[in-house]
């Protein structure tokens, strides 16, 4: 019989897993039954920051990581018209505002390199702050330099991602890219057909790419989306361009979402 006065041997249960604190046991935060918590949480967490930064609303540049700074094939210049557009929308939207009110307009993109990258860049050459919603992938994406380190965030979930690009977007603008750029572009489009997103701007950039690759008048023929649809669209072929196609389809610098 052990003794009244000597300690219980507890050790194995201190070393439990089942012992530890749910919010510092990874095991479990990571396990199945946690996923939803884990969604709260990416919400959460760039939600507060972006809230402490003033950030209002975001103009949402997409676009291809391929694209590089002094690149060939023309792309050059699609990373080139990305980092004007970012320094013009920072300048002229309502980013700048730091202590005079919430910050509108400020650009937001995916957070990596390529056209996401350019258009953070331009942010920077304003000296004003701009967001980058990384994804985490299986070859593990980077931040670029220019997005703003307390607004640069990573995310899981593309779900989430796509949620927090979307729900504070005064406007979308979308250079040349691939399979990552078509989905951001088309969910997008997609909830402004169903009017499950506001009527905001979105604006293409470079006609003839787009047109290449997206048969919209097929689309229209084979009735799979009606001629009313492209409305919802437009297209520029330069910065000054892109920011004119905002205004005209209703951006108001320094002004909220709806």
């Amino acid at each position: 019989m052990t003794p009244p006065n000597d300690p219980v041997p507890n050790a194995a249960h201190i070393a439990s897993p089942s012992y530890r604190l749910a919010a510092l046991d990874q095991d479990f935060l990571l396990g199945e039954s946690m996923r939803g918590v884990r969604f709260l949480l990416e919400f959460a967490k760039a939600d507060e920051a972006l809230k402490a930064w003033g950030v209002r609303s975001t103009v949402v540049v997409f676009g291809s990581a391929r694209v590089h700074d002094g690149g060939a094939n023309g792309h050059a210049r699609w990373y080139d018209e990305a980092r004007a557009f970012g320094r013009i929308v920072s300048e002229r939207g309502g980013a700048l505002r730091e202590g005079q009110g919430p910050r509108d307009n400020v650009i937001a993109t995916g957070g990596g390199p390529g056209i996401m990258e350019a258009a953070n860049r331009g942010a920077a050459d304003a000296g004003a702050p701009s967001v980058g919603f990384n994804i985490t992938l299986p070859h593990e994406q980077e931040p670029n330099p220019y997005s703003t380190p307390d607004l640069t965030f990573r995310f899981h979930y593309f779900a989430m991602r796509k949620m927090h690009l979307a729900m504070r977007a005064n406007a979308l603008v979308v250079f040349p890219g691939g399979f990552g750029t078509l989905d951001e572009l088309f969910e997008i489009l997609t909830l402004r057909q169903t009017d499950k997103a506001p009527p905001i701007p979105i604006v293409l950039f470079d006609e003839a790419y787009w047109r290449s690759v997206i048969g919209f008048d097929a689309l229209i023929e084979h009735g799979m989306i009606a001629a009313q649809d492209m409305t919802l669209l437009r297209f520029a072929e330069d910065a000054e361009g892109l920011w004119a196609r905002l205004l005209e389809c209703g951006l108001r610098p320094g002004e909220n979402i709806e």
